[in-house]
């Protein structure tokens, strides 16, 4: 009996080790983030992927750049939009037209959760960076011009 209670608890104590080695974390400093040039919707913008595939199921954050009045028309998203303002001012806005005078201020340290589906334009005051974290697959879907 004890030996089985000995087996019992080694096979444990391994199958944690395995688990906790097999499960490294993703560090990303400022220095390792890849930028590459957005396309689509996001010309003019740089996007860095930190962690997953947007494209694909499953969690993901990327990084934008967008530069001084770079912006974002109207549009949605099939999945849930969590955003960080890292720095600079994002300009935001709900709705089916983009309307400037109809836009919040998110100053660095900001943080907003866009629902799916939800028609929403933004524009950036000044360099800003964000950050967006979701579950895909995500996608960005332009509203049809009235």
């Amino acid at each position: 009996m004890i030996k089985l209670v000995t087996h019992i608890a080694l096979l444990g104590a391994l199958t944690a080790t395995s688990a906790f080695a097999a499960s490294a974390p993703t560090i990303v400093t400022p220095d390792t983030i890849a930028w590459n040039a957005g396309s689509g919707p996001e010309q003019g913008v740089q996007v860095a992927v930190l962690e997953g595939d947007p494209s694909k199921a499953g969690p993901y954050t990327v990084r934008l750049k967008l530069p001084a009045g770079g912006k974002f028309l109207p549009h949605s998203h099939r999945d849930i939009e969590h955003v960080t303002v890292i720095s600079g001012t994002l300009l935001v806005g709900l709705g089916d037209v983009f309307e400037a005078s109809k836009m919040k201020a998110l100053p660095a340290g900001a943080y907003v959760v866009i629902p799916a589906g939800l028609h929403h334009f933004a524009m950036a005051q000044g360099d800003t960076v964000v950050q967006i974290h979701g579950t895909g697959p995500s996608s960005f879907d332009m509203v049809a011009k009235r």
